[in-house]
């Protein structure tokens, strides 16, 4: 018997895969931060919900996007960058490491306020990215990826809001209003004949070294695997090239529609309550890098701007191009975020595993400890 024209996989991927394009139309239109990645998924999230269309996304087009992403993340990996890096680099991993403690305290509280899951509170408050948050999430028991989401996109949110206000407000001692936060998401690219053949190389990395990831059982591999190879090409002296933002903004779609799909908000309890502690999450660690900031700025003697740049929680593209725009020394603003982006992606998964699973064996350890107290009495 033939299925329903709604179950067919094909129609359904169709349907689907329109649905990202609206969404990611409309954000652009209306000039929405990451409109790639958060319209597509406010898009699906709305239309799986709402309608009784089924929506499909293969893992595979996820890992595609994955990929891409990760590729751009291993070009940032430059001598300029890796020189800035060595340089700076117990101040990076102090700030680095008090960010990171600084968010484990706010889940803490989030946690005790609202009741979720520290774990879940946890991935959601770490300044990691949204992509690699929710990707991770995915990948651990126990963790409301819907929570999640919600906790990283009302951060990023809130970052691209409120930094460059502080950036050309009077904190910082920069006159001017605050500019439009649509040209701080923009990004020059290249177009699609500098690809070849410098891409072929590259391309092949990426796959490789993200297949070889998810069979030793990498975190999030398809990412983290093409970010390696890429930074070890880039390292030995190639030049991997800049990718059309075309395609940057297709891999982000592969991304957020897949997220979207993943989202319950029915599943989400105490809504308000919950979307008001993210948002003061939000708050109190903008507030805490902008306390470290001023801490960056006595010890190191950057300007208030390059400072406050340096050790905000946000994209390093986003930073990068506010830092030109306001003069601040863009090495070194990019040399903390690039390391911290690094540090949060390759260090934080395997320690944030082995954390749950040590919490895990506590918690079993502890129970049983009370069921054997219980029969002794």
């Amino acid at each position: 018997m033939q299925k329903p024209l709604c179950h067919n996989a094909n129609v359904s991927f169709a349907v689907t895969l329109l649905s990202g394009v609206i969404g990611g139309v409309l954000f652009m239109l209306l000039r929405l931060p990451v409109p790639w990645l958060l319209g597509p998924m406010l898009a699906v999230l709305i239309g799986s919900n709402v309608t009784k269309v089924r929506f499909n996304w293969p893992a595979a087009v996820r890992n595609t996007g994955m990929m891409t992403v990760g590729y751009t993340i291993g070009l940032a990996m430059t001598a300029t960058a890796l020189k800035e890096i060595y340089s700076e680099l117990p101040s990076m991993l102090m700030m680095t490491s008090a960010l990171i403690a600084l968010c484990a305290g706010i889940a803490a509280v989030v946690a005790r306020l609202t009741g979720i899951d520290y774990k879940t509170v946890l991935l959601g408050s770490i300044p990691g990215g949204l992509t690699q948050m929710i990707i991770l999430a995915e990948e651990t028991k126990g963790i409301d990826i819907t929570v999640v989401t919600v906790i990283q996109v009302i951060r990023l949110m809130m970052i691209i809001i409120s930094v460059p206000l502080l950036v050309f407000g009077p904190l910082s001692g920069i006159p001017g209003g605050a500019p439009d936060a649509a040209p701080a998401l923009a990004s020059a690219h290249a177009d699609w004949s500098g690809l070849f053949p410098g891409i072929i190389l590259f391309a092949a990395m990426c796959v490789v070294c993200a297949f070889a990831g998810s069979k030793v059982n990498f975190p999030t591999p398809y990412l983290l695997g093409p970010a390696i190879g890429t930074a070890a090409l880039q390292i030995a002296g190639l030049s991997g090239p800049a990718l059309p933002s075309t395609l940057l903004a297709a891999a982000q779609l592969m991304i957020g529609v897949y997220v979207g799909l993943l989202l319950k908000p029915a599943n989400l309890q105490h809504k308000l309550r919950t979307l008001l502690l993210a948002v003061l999450s939000s708050v109190l660690l903008i507030t805490g890098a902008w306390l470290l900031s001023l801490l960056l700025e006595l010890s190191s003697g950057a300007s208030p701007a390059t400072a406050l740049l340096s050790t905000a929680p946000g994209g390093m593209d986003q930073m990068g191009l506010i830092a030109h725009e306001v003069n601040a020394d863009l090495p070194m603003v990019a040399g903390y975020q690039l390391f911290r982006t690094f540090f949060i992606f390759f260090a934080i998964p395997p320690l944030l595993k082995l954390f749950f699973r040590v919490g895990s064996r506590v918690q079993v350890q502890a129970e049983g400890q009370r069921q054997a107290e219980r029969q002794a009495k």
